[in-house]
């Protein structure tokens, strides 16, 4: 285990979890993969190192039989339908979104239609019938509509909500978006960990999802994601599961 103090705080919250004889269900997304990469192939070994399932947010418009064929030997890894291109329509004094109404519903549909054919034809035995909205933004107005697709599940950011869909959420992202961009400082992601955790022990059993994004990792970020494998993988408190076991 790590010797690096920082991470006590974790280490001490699952102490209380092994003490009660119990184990948060964690799981792991990485979003934007578009093709192989060494940012990828770094990724995967993480995962293959510490047998960490993984899932793969994946862009169908520009990715395609390069990537399949790099993944295909990648059993820890499941395959979703990241959006389709990526695209922002949003105005430019708004959020971002590709998934919201500032096109005709019908256009932005046939296009998650698309991509959930593509992904699942790509992947056939990795496939998660999954949408994972890019920048976690999708219209309420598109949910109900999902079902017909095939798409069994939603993946945002925060904690799950009612929906006309299930909704396998992240709750930890390890990356600062405004300003210098690359890792938030560990404490800061570690406190949220254990706050997450800590929701989790009071009687919410909503499995917390981790979020990164290989394209866009510095030395923080890359550092963390191995200090959280390292404390985390196969430890008594913790069952780090495919996301396909919270998807029905």
């Amino acid at each position: 285990m790590s010797d690096r103090t920082e991470w006590q705080p974790l280490r001490d919250e699952l102490q209380r979890w092994s003490a009660a004889g119990r184990k948060a269900k964690l799981w792991f997304r990485d979003d934007d993969a578009i093709e192989p990469t060494p940012a990828l192939d770094r990724l995967l070994s993480l995962s293959d190192r510490f047998d960490v399932p993984m899932t793969l947010a994946i862009i169908p418009g520009p990715s395609g039989e390069q990537l399949a064929e790099r993944l295909a030997s990648e059993g820890r890894v499941t395959a979703t339908v990241h959006g389709w291109t990526h695209q922002n329509y949003a105005p430019d004094d708004t959020k971002k979104q590709e998934l919201g109404l500032h096109r005709p519903q019908t256009i932005v549909l046939d296009e998650l239609h698309r991509g959930f054919d593509k992904i699942k034809a790509l992947y056939p035995h990795q496939f998660v019938p999954m949408l994972v909205p890019p920048w976690n933004r999708i219209d309420d107005a598109l949910l109900p509509h999902l079902a017909p697709f095939g798409y069994r599940a939603v993946s945002v950011f925060g904690l799950a909500k009612q929906a006309p869909i299930g909704l396998v959420n992240t709750h930890i992202d390890i990356m600062r978006w405004h300003g210098v961009r690359g890792g938030l400082p560990h404490a800061e992601i570690i406190a949220r960990l254990v706050e997450e955790l800590q929701n989790r022990f009071d009687g919410n059993d909503e499995p917390i999802g981790v979020m990164t994004h290989h394209l866009v990792h510095d030395d923080l970020a890359w550092s963390f994601i191995a200090g959280l494998f390292e404390e985390t993988a196969g430890h008594a408190a913790i069952e780090w599961r495919p996301v396909g076991s919270f998807v029905h």
